[in-house]
């Protein structure tokens, strides 16, 4: 059997519009905008990706435009006529010549696995060790920033079964207001839902540590990332002494990082994205380390769509563990969609496909009108 080459690898940008606007401490999504990759290849076959970041450079260094750029004029050039099934080598090949940029190499992987699942007739689950569960139970974010609505919203979550797990993005605010709107919100749910914050790293210790205790003594599960994640002292110290688990998510950039915030005692739990690792094997090294020190796992999101939300779920599907399940649910705050079929969620939960690759495949024309042009 001859060798099958890359042929191509392009990158559209496309924005679609979501069911409402989604606050976050850092910036208030209208729409979210996805960078699509297709890696076309010798024999036919071609496997699509997904790089997605929040609010352009407000959360991190990429952005949907420098995404594309760098795709264009510095990945293609390295990964045509390459292997397309040895994806170990075209990745380590990308790594030697591009520093960071692991938005755009999570992307890339994915479109890799998907092409060669699609070759080899498996799902990407498949490629990445075997699944051990076919679904993910999915929390959904309470981002209106109003009270009586979020709650409104977790109560028909529950009433249709598709969620009883709710985040609260919080930190925008004053600490003593958010602390209300968190408290007022597990008090309504009680003991039927699962109620957790994220504070994208806008308090200082002080306000932390403070809060951290008053957040564990209302029965709120857990802080994601309370303090900016280069105060790795401090990390440490809020781990040490807050009642409720704290989630390092921006502190993890990298690998190494998560390697680093393991041998420290900054975290006991680690939220898992492909797109801050640099793919769907990536994230699995992460996961490793996390359970090698003891550290239970997360399933996050960048609030990718369909495509980067099943790259990831068929990653973490694999996992022998997901204490505090997934928050894989970036389809379903989009109105559009540009795959065929949309992912499947019911009874809580995320339905992985078993079908070759990631499961999906594009619907040309939705994706001509949505992408920018």
């Amino acid at each position: 059997m001859s060798q099958v080459l890359i042929e191509s690898l392009s990158a559209t940008i496309v924005d679609l519009p979501t069911i409402r606007p989604h606050k976050l401490a850092m910036h208030t999504m209208q729409q979210q905008t996805l960078v699509i990759i297709r890696v076309r290849c010798s024999d036919g076959v071609e496997g699509i990706g997904e790089a997605t970041t929040i609010g352009g450079l407000a959360y991190g260094n990429e952005s949907p435009e420098s995404i594309k750029t760098n795709l264009d004029a510095h990945f293609a050039p390295l990964l045509v006529g390459q292997d397309a099934a040895n994806i170990n080598a075209a990745m380590l090949r990308l790594d030697k010549v591009i520093k960071g940029n692991t938005f755009a190499k999570s992307g890339v992987e994915s479109a890799l696995l998907d092409a060669q699942g699609k070759r080899l007739g498996l799902p990407v689950s498949e490629l990445l060790g075997g699944r051990v569960r076919d679904s993910l139970e999915v929390a959904w974010t309470l981002a209106s920033g109003d009270t009586a609505r979020d709650i409104a919203e977790a109560e028909q979550m529950l009433d249709i079964r598709r969620h009883r797990i709710f985040k609260l993005k919080i930190g925008a605010n004053p600490v003593d207001h958010d602390l209300k709107h968190v408290i007022a919100i597990k008090k309504a749910l009680g003991e039927r839902a699962s109620v957790r914050v994220d504070v994208n790293q806008y308090w200082d210790e002080s306000q932390a540590l403070r809060a951290c205790q008053v957040l564990g003594e209302n029965g709120i599960d857990l802080v994601e990332q309370p303090i900016s994640r280069i105060n790795r002292a401090g990390q440490v110290r809020l781990n040490q002494r807050s009642p409720a688990p704290i989630m390092a998510d921006e502190s993890i950039e990298s690998v190494e990082d998560a390697f680093s915030l393991a041998a420290d005692g900054a975290a006991s739990i680690f939220a898992l994205k492909i797109a801050k690792n640099g793919g769907p094997r990536a994230v699995l090294r992460t996961a490793q380390i996390a359970e090698a020190a003891g550290i239970a796992l997360y399933g996050g999101t960048m609030l990718e769509g369909a495509i980067g939300t099943l790259a990831s779920a068929h990653a973490f599907i694999t996992l022998k563990q997901l204490t505090w399940a997934t928050e894989l649910f970036g389809p379903l705050l989009l109105t559009e969609e540009i795959v065929t079929e949309p992912p499947v969620y019911r009874d809580f939960a995320l339905h992985v496909p078993r079908t070759p690759g990631l499961g999906l495949s594009l619907d040309e024309e939705r994706l001509a009108r949505f992408a920018r042009h």
